[in-house]
């Protein structure tokens, strides 16, 4: 039986183009009847002076007898050439247009719409997090559909987004430039400009990404509406799906650690080397955004994470309304554990240790799926991560079914420069939970 979802993939692209099609045919025999019915009086004498000139014409080279036959032989070659001149020039005019429209692009202007036709009736997808780990799943989900939420976490502290939240007062852009960058299906010229940090050298913009400078500018050109800003930045991206903030109350995190002593600000509770024991939101009554809570409310799969536990993946879930509505929600929920520990943050955590401190943190059930790598790195990558204080996440899947909780394990790691998920390997795991 073929998932409805599925189904609706393999259907959508043609049925624009039935339609189109419909159209075309039903126009050209309306125009046809019209064109007769109007211009009888004069196209009847007009076509039979031709065919007594024609026929004239033929006698020269026929008998009489051959006459009907030889014109019922050439009128056939002539509508065959007619037909193939039409299609050359309609084919001709297609490749013109694709060229002009689409410069760079390797398929033609069918597959673009074809393919574009696929994405617009893919799943509905959201997905919750921040940092590396949510804009490196969304270059893998973008394949599978452009109906894609990105709920993106606001708490970032640090670096350009940091000192754009202080000096101006918005919401910290990083991670909203990392996710629509991920999204993007412009020139990779404007995604490199957009990703592009001055240097050192650069006086008051050292450290700033273009991409932040400008999201900043879009914020200060809308008068503060940050939602017009990022619709504006996502329409120079040209995205695939949209990108919002969990919400637009300026927050911070605040851990209390294993000590006792509490300590405020995501890059500060990072560096202080100690064990979080709870995170918490500053202010704890943070409005969510609405249309995060709507994309919630009509998912057909919602993925959590991968990303740093406490600060990237925790704090969305800590948004009032946020874990509730997930909770609620009637979609496929999976949360997607990470590939490697981080310092200061999940020191030798295993996958059912992420888990825990996610429970920890949020009263609700936000999730029934968990995926777990079980590909091992090479041995010298792990040694080159020990040394920076990184581990290697343990699959005890065992231990996490105890927890009443579904995995998917499977390879879902990329060693191409830094021990990370696939993007690619991960998205088609999550659709194949989707279609079971």
């Amino acid at each position: 039986m073929i998932n409805r979802h599925r189904l609706r993939r393999m259907l959508a692209p043609t049925a624009g183009l039935r339609r189109a099609f419909l159209t075309l045919a039903l126009g050209i025999l309306i125009f046809a009847i019209g064109f007769a019915l109007s211009f009888k009086v004069i196209l009847l004498p007009l076509i039979q002076s031709t065919a007594k000139a024609w026929n004239g014409l033929m006698e020269g080279f026929v008998s009489a007898q051959n006459l009907d036959f030889a014109n019922h032989l050439l009128g056939g070659a002539m509508l065959v050439l007619g037909i193939f001149a039409i299609f050359a020039g309609v084919r001709d005019g297609i490749r013109t247009l694709n060229q002009t429209l689409n410069p760079g692009a390797k398929s033609g202007l069918v597959n673009l719409y074809v393919r574009k036709q696929m994405l617009a009736q893919g799943p509905r997808i959201v997905s919750l997090g921040g940092g590396t780990g949510l804009s490196t799943l969304l270059r893998g989900l973008k394949q599978h559909s452009s109906n894609i939420t990105a709920v993106v976490t606001v708490t970032d502290d640090g670096g350009s987004s940091g000192r754009l939240k202080q000096e101006m007062g918005i919401l910290p852009p990083g991670d909203l430039r990392n996710c629509l960058v991920a999204l993007a299906d412009a020139e990779k010229l404007m995604t490199d400009l957009f990703q592009h940090r001055f240097q050192g050298d650069a006086g008051s913009l050292s450290g700033h990404s273009i991409g932040n400078l400008l999201i900043a500018a879009l914020v200060d050109q809308q008068g503060g509406d940050v939602e017009k800003a990022i619709e504006l930045a996502s329409n120079v991206l040209a995205i695939r799906g949209r990108v919002v903030p969990s919400t637009l109350t300026p927050v911070r995190l605040r851990a209390l650690m294993e000590n006792g002593q509490e300590v405020c600000g995501e890059t500060k509770i990072v560096d202080s080397q100690l064990k979080v024991h709870r995170i918490f939101l500053d202010p704890e009554d943070a409005q969510p955004y609405q249309a995060a809570l709507e994309a919630i409310q009509s998912a057909d799969i919602i993925c959590i994470g991968p990303g740093s536990i406490y600060t990237s993946v925790i704090p969305n879930l800590l948004v009032p309304g946020i874990a509730d509505a997930i909770k609620a929600s009637s979609a496929v929920k999976v949360y997607i554990c990470n590939v490697m520990t981080q310092p200061g943050e999940s020191d030798a955590f295993s996958a059912a240790e992420h888990i825990l401190a996610i429970q920890a943190n949020v009263p609700v059930k936000t999730f029934d799926w968990v995926l777990v790598n079980t590909g091992m790195p090479s041995q010298d990558t792990l040694e080159k991560y020990r040394g920076s204080g990184q581990y290697f996440v343990e699959p005890d899947v065992d231990r996490i079914r105890t927890m009443g909780i579904r995995v998917a394990t499977g390879d879902y790691m990329s060693e191409a420069d830094y021990v990370r998920h696939d993007p690619q390997r991960v998205a088609s795991r999550l659709m194949d939970l989707l279609n079971r």
